[in-house]
């Protein structure tokens, strides 16, 4: 029941929103229905930990310490993003978009989070794939909320690129099935997607078909994911994008195209052993990070510069996932969380400086210290966490999955990542240094109400509790490692 109502509730607030339009109390019913979802999902992880997993409607929904755990990165994400709707749509009613606009974003907002809750809940791998198809289509229509030029070329070449990609992950899922088939002599009772039941027959899966569909498979949810050769949508789509979308298109959604791909990593560990699969897994990460380092030196607009550290971070859990075992993936899953929130605070804040300064554009921002005290701080210690500074939680994560690849021989791979990640630190260092520093002749005025400054600096400390002392999440990461591991 309750792995059923977590999807009901955000589905059910879309159905309201849908009835009774836009109004100013629509915030406020987002932000309780995500504050639900996130109540919800510590309850299921707490249960998952301590008893078997969860299924709901005749199995066709489960739930399992990975899937909780996810459930509460969407709904932290979907939390500040749905605490700064109000503002942000009235920002945008004032600048000429229409109440049934408003109410359009409003209801696609539900529809997004309600697509994301269902795949990581979804039994069946088919079913996953249908519910991240489905976040392409309603994310389309909000990356081109703005209905301008812009915004509009940025939708097409999101829906374009991620269609191609979902196509591609469709075919690798076939694929999977396929070898299913195989593996129970041509009978369909044998052959299934169900997690579970391909895990179980994973050892006796054609090596050649899973190797094929892997590698298939990575191409097209690394697509989603935002992994190099395929990423080149995410700048364009995060850069138009409202902020509260930004901050759950790179906060979250690419975390959940990359839960799948962890889901059938796990698989293919099982039927091929690790080397393929790790192998395949350190050259998109390796590419995904000399990507994003090479594109972030010369960034000229700041939301931009967020959507290429996505690339880079998405690098970063592919590396980690690619060494494996219990503190990698544990490390992979505390950087999800805190990837996440910081991005979020990133976005989120960006929106507030776009609306403020009147542009995106790096060299036209500057002395946000001086000039916003309150405003240029939380993006400036948001720009520490998400360097990785002590003492987040990106830190932690990092230094994790570091010493989780040293111990799996990889000593090369942390090797080329440290020189990613310095050229990436300079590049991003001196960029905000020239947004948030320097002297101003203008006195400080105009900094963010409360109703933005608290969601955000509580997220902030919530890093930072979670990097000093992860052990309200210990537990919890260690159980959905394992769901991981043969």
């Amino acid at each position: 029941m309750l792995v059923t109502l977590i999807l009901l509730v955000p589905f059910v607030t879309g159905l309201l929103v849908f009835v009774l339009r836009w109004g100013p109390w629509i915030g406020r019913l987002m932000s309780a229905s995500a504050l639900a979802v996130l109540a919800m999902g510590i309850t299921l992880s707490v249960t998952t930990s301590s008893h078997a997993p969860l299924t709901s409607l005749h199995g066709a929904l489960r739930a399992d310490a990975l899937s909780s755990f996810m459930v509460v990165v969407i709904g932290v994400v979907s939390l500040l993003a749905a605490l700064q709707t109000t503002r942000a749509m009235n920002h945008e009613i004032l600048s000429g978009t229409t109440q049934r606009q408003a109410s359009s974003y409003s209801v696609l907002f539900q529809v997004f989070v309600t697509c994301m809750l269902a795949a990581v809940l979804a039994a069946n791998l088919g079913v996953m794939w249908i519910a991240v198809e489905a976040t392409t289509i309603s994310t389309t229509f909000l990356v081109n909320h703005r209905r301008s030029e812009k915004s509009f070329e940025a939708a097409w070449k999101y829906v374009i690129l991620c269609s191609v990609g979902i196509a591609l992950a469709f075919l690798g899922t076939v694929l999977i099935y396929f070898a299913a088939l195989h593996a129970g002599n041509g009978s369909h009772s044998v052959a299934t997607l169900d997690w579970t039941s391909l895990m179980k027959v994973a050892p006796r899966l054609d090596p050649g078909v899973v190797r094929l569909a892997l590698a298939i498979l990575v191409l097209g949810y690394g697509t989603k994911v935002g992994l190099a050769p395929m990423h080149s949508w995410l700048p364009d789509a995060h850069g138009q994008a409202p902020a509260p979308i930004s901050a759950l298109m790179s906060g979250v959604l690419l975390t959940v195209a990359f839960y799948a791909l962890l889901r059938f990593k796990a698989i293919a560990d099982i039927a091929l052993g690790i080397n393929f699969p790790r192998y395949l897994f350190i050259v998109v990460g390796l590419a995904s990070l000399l990507v994003a380092s090479a594109m972030l030196i010369a960034q000229r607009d700041y939301k931009r510069m967020l959507a290429y550290s996505s690339v880079e971070h998405m690098g970063l859990l592919t590396l980690g996932a690619a060494a494996g075992g219990p503190l990698a993936i544990a490390a992979v899953l505390l950087h999800v969380l805190g990837h996440g929130m910081t991005k979020s605070v990133l976005f989120l804040a960006s929106g507030e400086i776009h609306h403020d300064e009147g542009t995106t554009a790096i060299a036209q921002v500057n002395s946000l210290i001086a000039r916003r005290p309150m405003l240029g701080g939380i993006f400036g210690v948001a720009m520490l966490s998400l360097l990785g500074f002590p003492p987040f939680s990106l830190f932690v994560s990092e230094l994790n999955m570091a010493r989780a690849e040293l111990d799996a021989g990889l000593w090369w791979v942390v090797l080329i990542s440290l020189g990613c990640l310095g050229v990436i630190f300079a590049s991003m260092a001196s960029h905000a240094r020239s947004m948030l520093l320097g002297p101003s002749a203008v006195p400080a005025s105009n900094d963010a109400p409360r109703s933005v400054v608290v969601p955000l600096v509580g997220a902030l400390l919530a890093c930072a509790v979670i990097g000093v002392s992860s052990w309200p999440l210990l537990s919890l990461l260690h159980d959905a490692a394992k769901v991981l591991l043969p």
